[in-house]
């Protein structure tokens, strides 16, 4: 059989799989660690980590090793009947994160739609709100999903055009702004408030130092629940096991997801105390592959490996490295450069007709990956495993890509 060419497998990809991505013009065949490399055999720095999934490193081999020893065993049982991974996966992570009970799901989607049914569920049982008019307050610019649900969230067209009618029951508030959170949690009917800590998506959003710790404070004052989603920003990502870390702030539901399974496969989790998790009973919330063996054993893997491994210090100390270095590129099509850990973001000006899209296309020829968002942001996001030295020897080739624009 000959080879197929990189063309040939996206063209593959665009005739048979719906238009719903605009991949980066590059096809993976293999990855190790923090390099991934493509069919024709070229090595490159992945410097998204499948927007944050793979911070463990690719196939790192303690994960793919509890993997491939349940996978022999036992993979799938549903939750009709117990099986014996699962309880030990739901000690291991609310022991981890301090937690009464866990609810382990598959996607981040899922885990923010159970994380908003709990809310409800807890707003009607507990703080006595009215049949039906439970609301919960999300903020401008989010991103937590694709869902119905979800996208009537939303405040990007691209998310919730065209998907109407939208599901009601959410309040929309500026980002970082604590004076019209406390306007809106003023109502009785409101449950819960639900936030990213940094919001990823729209572009490595950092709110001012306070933020969190006082908008958590609110919540407690006006008996809401504060709802923090760290599907992207949690896992040792922002230099912190939590981003909500970084305040000492205790949520009252936290929503994990990507990392949590070293990017092996999809496993997401709520996590709240018995008073919120036991609002949910038999029979009322489920999924036939949430909580499944695999997931159970990789999971406990790829938590082990974050703690083993210290990723969060190796996070902490490059992510500074990362931002003093890119500060000092001198480049007229850098305008800002933001993030914590290793989540960070580059916002780019246009120059002579070049964008964002160009520089990381001219980037993966240097042998960096990385993907624009909102057009004009690019988003820098390595593996958490990656070594001062990696990291300085790709910081250099992005400094060549931006030196091909002057």
């Amino acid at each position: 059989m000959t080879k197929m060419t990189a063309q040939e497998y996206m063209d593959r990809e665009s005739k048979y799989g719906a238009h719903n991505y605009h991949p980066l013009p590059v096809v993976l065949d293999k990855g190790e660690g923090v390099y991934v490399w493509d069919t024709d055999g070229k090595k490159y720095f992945d410097f998204l980590s499948a927007y944050s999934a793979v911070n463990q490193g690719h196939c790192h081999p303690k994960i793919i090793g509890a993997m491939i020893d349940q996978a022999k065993k036992l993979t799938l049982t549903s939750r009709a009947f117990y099986n014996s991974s699962l309880g030990e996966f739901e000690e291991y992570v609310t022991k981890y994160f301090g937690y009464d009970k866990v609810l382990p799901m598959n996607t981040g989607a899922e885990a923010d739609e159970t994380a908003l049914k709990l809310c409800r569920k807890w707003g009607y049982m507990k703080k006595g709100i009215p049949a039906n008019q439970a609301k919960i307050i999300c903020c401008n610019e989010n991103f937590h999903g694709r869902t119905i649900t979800i996208i009537s969230m939303s405040t990007d067209p691209d998310a919730y055009e065209g998907y109407g009618p939208y599901t009601p029951g959410f309040v929309k508030v500026p980002y970082n702004n604590l004076e019209a959170l406390e306007k809106e949690l003023q109502d009785p009917n409101v449950a819960g408030f639900l936030v990213e800590p940094i919001q990823g998506e729209a572009g490595v959003f950092v709110p001012d130092e306070g933020y969190l710790k006082k908008a958590a404070a609110l919540c407690k004052k006006y008996n809401v629940l504060f709802i923090a989603d760290e599907v992207q920003t949690g896992i040792a990502r922002t230099g912190k096991l939590l981003a909500v870390d970084h305040e000492g702030v205790r949520p009252d539901i936290v929503i994990l997801g990507k990392a949590i399974s070293g990017g092996v496969l999809p496993v997401s989790c709520v996590l709240a105390d018995d008073d919120i998790m036991l609002c949910i009973k038999p029979g009322e919330h489920g999924s036939t592959y949430g909580g499944n063996p695999i997931a159970a054993k990789v999971a406990i893997a790829a938590l082990e490996v974050v703690k083993e491994e210290k990723l969060a210090e190796n996070s902490e100390r490059l992510g500074k490295i990362f931002r003093d270095e890119f500060k000092s590129i001198n480049s007229d099509m850098i305008e800002l450069v933001r993030g914590k850990g290793l989540l960070n973001a580059v916002v780019i000006k246009p120059k002579n007709g070049k964008t964002a899209w160009d520089v990381c296309v001219a980037m993966k020829e240097n042998g960096v990956l990385a993907k624009p968002t909102h057009g004009h942001i690019i988003r820098f996001a390595p593996p958490l495993t990656i070594t001062e030295a990696q990291l300085r020897e790709a910081i250099g080739l992005i400094k060549e890509t931006f030196k091909q624009f002057e």
